[in-house]
């Protein structure tokens, strides 16, 4: 069996990756990075080291697993049109790029198994942190196969719930072995049961099929995407105060005073709002110990996490899908408070975690700039940043969340 895994990065070789070869699979990896491309082929096996507070790293040797040039159109479409799975981790930005290649693909398989007197559906697994991901993928892969090509019997559009935690690597992690990957233990691979066209693969430990796979995507994005930033801003807001602290970890800020007891707060108030929305699917219990589990993992300091990884590129984390407005939006459509949410909000507006270099990512500087964040936050930004990033009417934004006294 063969999966062809778009995106070598974190998420796509120290999860899905991972996952696939244990289970005896041929993992190919289609990447535009050609140096990884050209490592992968050179040495055919990576190695994550799990990391677990308290223990030594657990070494797992992935492999063997080949690559294929993203910009090696030809070999990417033949790749596809052999596959018995695919799969797409390379981040919202990049999927546009991906999808023409899909779509070539998917018209080459349909003639390989025409001629042969036979249709086989071929699911993509989308591995991506993005609640509109399977639409993106829906819409632009109808676009490029045209309305003759019957999208919805031979392609199978499976939404995920990715829960893994992976840290950046440092320069010095990768001198000796610029392919290895740091990761969390966390093994499940959440997917959405109703978007398989063919048969959900069987012997893959990891898989999880559940239904609705929108309530899964939203308990992900709204308390474990919620209260990571919340640890990040609210943490660097409290360490600031002392002094700017460069490569200020998630257990650091974690243990600082309320700072955990504000992060667990502001995920029970999106939790409550998540109940009303999707009852049936969640209990209070189940939410409740998803939360603890969440902060347990999160102080995981042989992880190595940081406040600048967690909490960098505001402008998406502040957009109104995402983790904080959202999570406002849908607290507010059931009439809920919202206010421990809403003082995280605010503490990412005066987040300037540098990373390991000294410098901060370089998008938030310029969102910085754009907005003028760089002084005291004014009323003006303020209700700017609802209006033009978070997507509120300037009469909603003036009462939705109105600036600290």
């Amino acid at each position: 069996m063969k999966l062809v895994q778009f995106g070598a990065g974190n998420i796509g070789r120290s999860f899905i990756g991972q996952v696939f070869s244990g289970a005896g699979w041929e993992v190919v990896f289609i990447d535009v990075d050609e140096r990884l491309v050209s490592l992968l082929n050179e040495k055919a096996f990576y190695t994550v080291a799990i990391k677990q507070e308290g223990r030594d790293d657990e070494l797992r040797k992935v492999g063997p697993v080949r690559a294929v040039s993203g910009r090696n159109a030809a070999a990417v479409v033949s790749e596809l049109a052999s596959a018995d799975l695919a799969a797409a981790s390379v981040g919202k930005n990049a999927l546009p790029g991906i999808l023409p290649l899909i779509a070539g693909g998917l018209r080459e398989r349909r003639k390989r198994f025409t001629a042969a007197g036979g249709v086989l559906p071929l699911d993509i697994i989308i591995a991506e942190n993005a609640r509109e991901a399977p639409e993106l993928f829906r819409t632009v892969l109808s676009r490029e196969l045209g309305s003759g090509y019957p999208l919805d019997a031979l392609v199978g559009i499976v939404g995920t719930s990715i829960g893994k935690m992976v840290p950046l690597m440092r320069s010095e992690d990768l001198a000796s072995d610029p392919l290895l990957l740091f990761a969390e233990k966390y093994e499940t691979l959440i997917v959405d049961r109703r978007g398989f066209r063919g048969p959900v693969p069987a012997g893959i430990e990891a898989l999880c099929p559940v239904e609705p796979i929108e309530a899964y995507v939203d308990r992900k994005l709204f308390i474990h995407n919620l209260g990571h930033a919340a640890a990040a801003y609210l943490g660097y807001r409290a360490l600031s105060r002392t002094g700017a602290v460069r490569d200020a970890a998630i257990p650091q800020v974690l243990s600082l005073p309320g700072i955990e007891a504000a992060v667990r707060e502001a995920m029970n108030e999106s939790a409550a709002a998540l109940l009303q929305e999707y009852p049936g699917v969640f209990s209070r219990g189940d939410l409740a110990a998803y939360i603890e589990d969440l902060l347990s993992r999160f102080k995981n300091t042989a992880l190595g996490d940081t406040v600048h990884r967690v909490g960098r590129d505001l402008r998406r984390k502040l957009s109104r899908d995402d983790r904080l407005a959202g999570a406002m939006l849908l607290c507010a459509k059931y009439r809920l408070p919202f206010n421990t949410i809403a003082e995280v909000y605010r503490a990412a507006l005066v987040f300037t975690a540098p990373g390991g270099d000294g410098a901060l990512f370089p998008p938030d500087v310029r969102f910085r700039e754009e907005y003028g964040l760089d002084g005291a936050l004014t009323d003006e930004a303020l209700s700017a940043i609802l209006v033009e990033v978070s997507g509120l009417s300037r009469e909603a934004a003036a009462d939705f969340l109105p600036p600290s006294p």
